[in-house]
């Protein structure tokens, strides 16, 4: 705004030339400047006043419109827009690597009565039990007709099932809506996923409680609401495990084994790629624990990881990847391997004589307990121990399973020289398949020790070192040439390189002992053993097949092909190409004519 002076020299000037009061210029200047703020002042004003008008006149237009449409239309009594008692946060889904579901939440209705609103109970009890066949209809009935006013019939039931029950008409019989929690692939991986029970409930909600495996070990997280429902994705491979699933259970059969177990792991990232133990269960319909009898004969019981077993001979490739690191042997090295080796009343033999002395490929290949035991002798007790502290041997397996954490591996307390000989071999120290899978992926993985998972990893682990590189190569070498030289021979897959260690070992009685017929058979295996990608721990117990006129037990016969058809199975679904060598041309020679 340009303000105009109240006394403006030009003016002044030719009023004093004119004898006139230059005063009177400044009061009319004041005059004027006066006048023109209070027009403007009474503008703004009136232009408030109107905005203030027209808002009182929308105002009260909707309020009208509202109470004329409320007014015209038809009284009802108010709903609540939201749910009442229903479940509040969904537990989140378990996937495979791949995404696909291995545990989700189903939609589902609880059944209950309410006896005193009940017209016909006699008949509503005849058509439950012919609904739901393990109800008696008998003592539905004295239910029913007795004083009772609430009777819990089933906490979850299928649609056809409710539809079934709603067909019976009678008023007493109420549902409520509720989750339920559903394994859309029945038994697979059934171990892994543990499985859930209902916590506190009513009719019309129930709280979803893991109670074993995954669903156990990540409860919290599956529970909170914080989480938005968020899947849990693991490491496993949901059709390498069906296919895993399926081949070990066909060779247990034919093996007439009690049980199996086979752990499939990523020896550069330490994911279980797929894990079984057989016989195994519904968790859609989990088992009672057993109140009696033995843990492993109640299908709930995972040999893979609450098993602790002497296994064996697989113990061997360990004892001489710590003499090779330690420079006291080398593979050609010759050992001394006549016998027995008598310690006190105890002897220690080999199944097959192998000769006065062999060098250490040999023993490996032959599977000489002699050459081993020697072995383990030049290495001693003091720091045989520590190597298997590193491998983790004593202490329970880190993987993500409750289960786990409660299992600890089992050794002799008074360290012998007898117990290190024993040990090199693998009886005397009980751990689980798990940790063997842990240890042979430090093998073949170029001397790391890394730590089992069930959870989907991005990228490698580095882990702790237990051996050289140098030692790591060496040992894959010497694990192939027992299966093309030695005694698992029948764990050849064309064009799949596999290398490993058979490992047979007679069960431990429960009063002391060892059983003379039952054995515990294990093949542990790399593939493909040129690059190393993948261990796979495949057990059986109590195995024998007849073979030559007589019974077969040892993991040669036994566990090793049922491993090389896993192998054989599963090594397309992996995306391993298989190798082949390739064959030398044959010379062409040219001539002219």
């Amino acid at each position: 705004m340009t303000r105009i002076p109240l006394r403006p020299l030009a003016r002044i000037l030719q009023a004093r030339a004119k004898g006139e009061n230059p005063d009177a210029i400044e009061r009319e200047n004041l005059r004027l400047r006066h006048e023109a703020m209070r027009d403007r002042s009474r503008a703004r004003a009136e232009g408030r006043l109107l905005v203030l008008g027209l808002a009182f006149v929308c105002a009260f237009v909707t309020v009208g419109a509202r109470m004329g449409t409320m007014a015209s239309s038809t009284p009802a009594e108010p709903r609540a827009s939201a749910r009442g008692a229903g479940i509040v946060a969904q537990r989140g889904d378990i996937l495979d690597r791949d995404g696909r579901i291995l545990a989700t939440n189903m939609e589902t209705y609880s059944l209950y009565a309410h006896p005193h609103q009940m017209i016909y109970p006699a008949n509503a009890a005849r058509e439950l039990a012919k609904i739901f066949p393990e109800l008696d209809a008998a003592k539905l009935e004295k239910r029913f007709t007795g004083n009772g006013k609430f009777y819990w019939i089933r906490r979850t039931m299928s649609p056809e099932q409710r539809q079934a029950v709603h067909d019976i008409g009678d008023p007493g019989l109420l549902f409520g809506p509720r989750e339920m929690r559903l394994y859309p692939n029945g038994p697979i991986a059934a171990h892994i996923l543990g499985g859930t029970s209902f916590g506190t409930e009513d009719v019309s909600y129930a709280e979803i409680k893991g109670t074993a495996g995954i669903e156990h070990s990540f409860d919290a997280e599956l529970r909170d609401p914080a989480n938005g429902g968020k899947p849990l994705q693991l490491s496993l491979d949901l059709t390498v495990q069906a296919a895993l699933e399926q081949v070990l259970d066909g060779g247990m059969k034919l093996m007439h084994a009690k049980g199996a177990s086979a752990i499939l792991m990523d020896v550069h990232t330490g994911e279980i790629i797929s894990m079984a133990s057989l016989p195994d269960f519904d968790p859609n319909d989990r088992p009672h624990l057993p109140t009696s009898g033995h843990p492993d004969d109640s299908p709930l019981f995972d040999r893979s990881i609450q098993g602790i077993y002497e296994l064996g001979s697989v113990f061997k490739i360990f004892t001489i990847s710590q003499a090779l690191e330690l420079g006291l042997v080398s593979p050609d090295t010759m050992i001394d391997t006549r016998g027995p080796i008598r310690w006190g009343r105890f002897r220690i033999n080999d199944d097959h004589p192998i000769g006065k002395e062999a060098s250490v490929s040999e023993i490996l290949i032959e599977s000489s307990n002699i050459g081993t035991a020697r072995i383990a002798q030049m290495i001693g007790a003091e720091r045989q121990q520590q190597f298997l502290h590193k491998l983790g041997f004593f202490v329970p397996s880190p993987v993500e399973l409750s289960e786990a954490a409660m299992t600890k591996p089992n050794w002799q307390t008074n360290w012998s020289d007898l117990t290190t000989m024993t040990v090199s071999y693998g009886h005397g120290m009980s751990i689980s398949p798990l940790h063997l899978a842990t240890a042979y992926a430090a093998v073949a993985n170029g001397g790391r020790l890394l730590k089992p998972t069930l959870l989907k990893q991005t990228a490698p682990q580095e882990g702790e070192r237990v051996m050289s590189e140098a030692t790591s190569a060496i040992a894959r070498q010497l694990l192939r040439k027992v299966v093309t030289e030695g005694t698992a021979s029948f764990g050849e897959v064309p064009g799949y390189d596999v290398g490993g260690k058979t490992g047979s070992a007679n069960k431990l009685r429960p009063t002391g002992g060892y059983y003379e017929d039952k054995t515990i058979s294990t093949f542990a295996s790399v593939f493909p053993i040129r690059d190393p990608k993948y261990t796979l721990i495949v057990m059986l117990d109590e195995p024998y097949t007849f073979i030559y006129g007589e019974n077969r037990r040892t993991a040669g016969w036994t566990t090793v092909p049922v491993a090389a058809e896993i192998i054989r199975r599963i090594g397309p679904l992996l995306g391993l190409r298989p190798y082949v060598e390739p064959q030398r041309v044959a010379d062409i020679t040219l001539s002219s004519n």
